[in-house]
């Protein structure tokens, strides 16, 4: 059975193009020390050969696949034409993925924190217009028995409509539905995923049926299983995969001794 590799980084040269696949070079550094006695290894060149469907599916083009940061996963081959590897060690991918961008993250982080201030700063402006309603109800004195009964039964709807506008707010902000026996919402970029899981490679026809459904519905079909104080991810690798390429951000999990 021919050997998995996973290889992580960014294109070396330009993206070619053949009639059913295209292919880029990428290059891995080996270890800076090596056991006594070994000579220290040295860099490799690989070139990654690509079906065009699942290179389009990752909206990668000829200028970006220079910039982004991904992840392929695949078995080497010795069956290319020299001509068209240029590499070392030719790899037929099976699992391509654009991993996130560090800048793009903290551009994230920014926009929610300024989202964030906009919504205590317009919650605590309501909170001063109904102050200011409140101490204006008084002035208006009533003059006659009846109207200030009027007037006792009016304040009470004033008050409740703030009220009611508070509690209305807080629905635009609900998190999108979540699949069955989800039991806490975190940051995908939180996740860590161990080696073992990096050296496989999830089917790939039903991992396109999960990417469906995720299309479909607008979540994941099941919630990952975590370890609640590493957020090592135990189980889901799947859906890992897929919360990846549809670029989820918060993904439902659940608790490893909570199973």
């Amino acid at each position: 059975m021919p050997h998995k590799m996973t290889l992580t980084g960014s294109a070396t040269g330009p993206l070619r193009e053949y009639d059913r696949y295209v292919a880029f070079d990428m290059r891995e550094k080996g270890s800076p020390s090596a056991p006594k006695g070994l000579k220290k290894s040295t860099f490799i060149s690989y070139t990654v050969f690509v079906a065009k469907k699942a290179f389009n599916k990752t909206g990668l083009t000829k200028k970006s696949i220079m910039h982004e940061k991904i992840l392929v996963q695949g078995e080497p081959t010795l069956d290319i034409p020299i001509d068209e590897c240029p590499g070392e060690i030719g790899i037929i991918c099976f699992q391509i993925t654009v991993l996130p961008n560090k800048n793009d993250k903290e551009a994230n982080e920014s926009k929610d924190k300024k989202e964030a201030k906009q919504e205590v700063s317009k919650a605590q402006q309501e909170v001063a217009a109904t102050k200011q309603e409140e101490k204006q109800d008084p002035v208006s004195q009533p003059i006659a028995k009846e109207e200030k009964n009027d007037t006792e039964t009016v304040q009470p709807e004033v008050k409740e409509t703030p009220v009611q506008e508070k509690k209305a707010a807080p629905q635009k902000k609900q998190q999108p539905i979540q699949p069955k026996g989800t039991k806490d919402v975190v940051s995908f970029e939180d996740i860590i995923v161990p080696e073992a899981f990096l050296k496989t490679r999830p089917n790939p026809v039903k991992t396109e049926e999960v990417i469906e459904f995720v299309k479909r519905t607008g979540h994941l079909d099941k919630p990952l299983t975590i370890e609640k104080e590493t957020k090592v991810l135990k189980d889901g690798y799947r859906r890992y995969i897929v919360a990846k390429t549809v670029k989820i951000d918060k993904v439902p999990v659940v608790y490893e001794y909570q199973k």
